[in-house]
């Protein structure tokens, strides 16, 4: 919905994006020009050139020649001068990038210029403190305007040694900047225009990575001329930078103020997106950060809309993967993929979501529309063994949405037979093993629609050894034959479901519907006496279940218990598959309405 730019002028953008890849790239590796892979679709190279006009450089240790050729991008000729640089002040005025791509479509142009570039108190590669007033990005009729940056305490010296392109003999994090701040910008182009919030952080570590920069452009670009014949001993390489980068870094909070655009589609139509803001939480060596997003909308005017009060990806623990990464071989071939592929799986405590509100064309029916709201849906899961999550809790509240005609679903087209034509249900699903005692707690398993019913199932699995989530599939296998179910506890709640049930089959007989339910509760008594075929528990739940259906209770309680430990298992449901009633003599079943 937002295709608001030609194909040259995205590559003129993409352009401008990778200048903050081409210059340190080039200055470790080329200098002038960055090729892509061979086997791409479409060849590009770009050319990039630096203009610096002056620089005022007070009480500087490097000469203006010097610092002019550091900041075109030439980093590896005077990184060590840099890296112990003491100035009082550096200031410059302009730096104007220009970036000539060129494909098999054609030549485009890009312009990035850095407005009042300033450097305060610089001792041994630290500056006390750094600016810019404004940065510029036109490509063809395409214009980013970003206003003041600025950070405290950059460690210059310390970002050459991440990289390794200065010897450091830092093993542990260190501060990097603070107090990073960015006002925002916005963007213009033929058919779309873009506010961009401000940006923050308070601080910013890292430390020098194993690998320097060079030795990870030439595997990246190794890896990508032939990915189908990948060397071992290369990808062993690579999985082991990959691990060394993931606990290389730490940040506070980073805060984005959100973003709005307007444009027009390619039919026409006018389109605005919006975020209301971004949170990204404290990251930790091993550990992904949360990402929280509000306050999102897409929307297509005459079209559709689709918005979102906040969507939250909860934190992910790496430190397993991170484990297993450093711990590879040296060479790493498919089979060993194959063989890790759930140690793979790093630790995600799951999603959140709140305010969703679909109003969208359906694609398979031209004159339908999906509408639907979700209030609230949440994910969460932890206790990860070999890559599944022993813990597990999903709900979902105010799942709003018409039940369609003829929708093929026997549930939806009972419930639009007795007159509902709109739910508003939810659900939950929480369960949990306990090493200890080879036990799967069941806390909830429930549906619920509001002003119908709410059906709740708890429990307990017994025999749950961990062996259920080992790797080898037979032991798993074999686990799971094992497992038994100890006890379940059902509690139904009528919410207003019996009224309708009964007033449509009091409309089909012609009869009041309050003189039906001790017709109907009395059959269902019988009915569950007769299931029970003389059980000692039959009389007990038969009572309980008429005074639920007569309406004179509103919550249905029953309850199953093993009679022998650990309960009820596989071979225990496959005889039950031809004669039911064979389960009554193992358990005890216990009720109660009230």
């Amino acid at each position: 919905m937002l295709n608001t730019t030609t194909n040259g002028r995205l590559k003129a953008i993409a352009a401008v994006c990778l200048v903050g890849i081409a210059l340190p790239a080039s200055a470790v590796v080329a200098k002038e020009k960055t090729k892509p892979a061979a086997q791409t679709e479409s060849k590009m190279e770009i050319d990039y050139s630096v203009s610096i006009p002056s620089i005022d450089a007070v009480d500087s240790s490097l000469p203006d020649n010097v610092l002019n050729d550091i900041l075109s991008g030439n980093l590896v000729d005077h990184a060590e001068e840099l890296a112990g640089l003491d100035a009082t002040s550096i200031t410059v005025p302009e730096i104007v990038v220009t970036v000539t791509s060129e494909t098999d479509d054609g030549t485009q142009e890009a312009t990035v210029t850095f407005a009042d570039l300033s450097f305060d108190n610089i001792v041994d590669g630290q500056a006390e403190y750094v600016s810019v007033s404004g940065i510029t990005l036109a490509a063809e009729d395409t214009t980013f305007s970003f206003g003041a940056l600025s950070a405290a305490d950059l460690n210059i010296a310390g970002i050459l040694g991440i990289y390794g392109l200065v010897d450091s003999t830092q093993t542990e994090l260190q501060v990097i900047y603070k107090d990073f701040s960015a006002e925002g910008g916005s963007l213009e182009a033929e058919d779309v225009s873009c506010t961009v919030g401000p940006v923050s952080g308070s601080e910013f570590k890292a430390r020098p990575l194993k690998s320097s920069f060079a030795e990870m452009i030439a595997i990246g670009q190794a890896l990508e001329d032939d990915p189908d014949m990948t060397d071992p001993a290369l990808t062993g390489k690579f999985i082991r930078m990959y691990a060394d980068i993931l606990t290389a870094f730490e940040t506070s909070e980073v805060i984005f103020g959100g973003m709005d655009c307007s444009g027009v589609d390619d039919d026409g139509q006018a389109v605005s997106f919006a975020l209301g803001s971004m949170t990204m939480g404290a990251m930790s060596p091993g550990y992904y950060p949360s990402i929280s997003m509000n306050d999102f909308s897409i929307e297509v005017e005459g079209d559709g809309s689709f918005t979102l009060d906040n969507f939250t990806f909860k934190p992910m623990d790496l430190t397993n993967l991170i484990a297993l990464l450093e711990g590879a071989p040296e060479r790493v071939d498919e089979a060993w993929f194959e063989a890790n592929a759930r140690a793979l799986i790093p630790a995600m405590e799951g999603v959140a979501l709140t305010g969703l509100d679909i109003d969208v064309p359906d694609p398979e029916n031209p004159d339908s529309r999906i509408q639907a709201k979700v209030g609230a849906f949440d994910l969460t899961l932890g206790n990860y063994i070999n890559g599944i999550p022993a813990d597990l809790d999903v709900s979902a509240a105010n799942i709003q949405a018409e039940i369609p005609a003829d929708s093929g679903d026997e549930t939806l087209d009972q419930l639009r037979a007795l007159g509902v034509t709109d739910i508003d249900a939810g659900f939950r699903i929480a369960a949990s093993w306990d090493g200890d005692t080879d036990t799967i707690a069941i806390e909830e398993v429930s549906m619920t629609g509001v002003d119908l019913a709410t059906v709740q199932l708890a429990g307990t699995i017994a025999n749950v050894t961990e062996a259920l989530f080992s790797l080898d599939t037979d032991a798993a296998l074999a686990a799971g034959m094992g497992i038994a179910v100890s006890d379940l506890d059902l509690t139904v709640t009528d919410a207003g479901l019996s009224d309708i049930i009964l007033a449509v089959a009091a409309a089909d007989q012609g009869a009041d519907p309050a003189s039906m339910r001790p017709i109907f509760a009395g059959l269902a008594q019988g009915t569950v006496i007769s299931m029970m075929a003389g059980a000692a528990d039959a009389a007990k739940l038969g009572e309980a279940v008429n005074a639920f259906v007569a309406g004179k209770a509103k919550t249905l309680m029953i309850g199953i218990e093993a009679k022998t430990p650990p309960g009820l298992g596989m071979l225990d449901f496959m005889q039950a598959e031809d004669d039911p009633a064979t389960l009554l003599s193992k358990v005890n079943v216990s009720a109660e309405a009230k």
